[in-house]
């Protein structure tokens, strides 16, 4: 029985894996580990044995103090004792270069549908560019005339805010 491509990983599980680092959107050794069904450990130690397809611009190790911010942002620690060392970070290129290092049908199919997802998220950010420098034209040649108008457009076009999660306790009312 095959999986299907679309089932095994939806756009925006991965798409939640994309993080920028370094000014590099990049995707960290244990979401990709996950994303394969495989140990990071067994992910990291099969890029080891290949470094020359691994050059700093397709994969690099967080130092401590980035490691330290994305702890702080996010719960990146599994298990009972956490990572001891900093995770390595795969730029796009570096992710196309592990399917040449993880061989498994799964690899291949996860692999295709990551490369999807990093094109995909190239063509929004390139389309909400070109609409911000057509709303910036348009508010230059109506000068203010629908200031109101305009700057409801950009309100509706600025990301939204993370929901946080309230800390304490909730009370029960009576």
């Amino acid at each position: 029985m095959t999986e299907s491509l679309n089932s095994l990983e939806p756009v925006e599980r991965i798409a939640q894996t994309i993080r920028l680092v370094r000014g590099e959107k990049v995707i960290l050794d244990q979401d990709l580990a996950d994303l394969y069904g495989v140990e990071t450990r067994v992910l990291v130690q099969a890029v080891k044995r290949n470094p020359e397809r691994f050059p700093e611009d397709f994969m690099f190790q967080l130092t401590s103090e980035e490691f330290a911010v994305l702890r702080s942002q996010y719960v990146t620690s599994k298990g009972w004792g956490g990572r001891r060392y900093p995770p390595y970070a795969f730029t796009e290129q570096g992710v196309a270069m592990l399917s040449g290092v993880l061989r498994s049908p799964r690899a291949i199919r996860v692999n295709i549908e990551i490369m999807r997802t990093f094109v995909r998220l190239r063509r929004m950010l390139a389309s909400h560019a070109r609409l911000e420098k057509k709303l910036l034209e348009l508010e230059e040649k109506y000068d203010g005339q629908l200031a109101v108008v305009f700057e409801a457009l950009k309100q509706l076009m600025a990301p939204p805010e993370p929901k946080r999660r309230k800390i304490g306790f909730r009370q029960e009312s009576d």
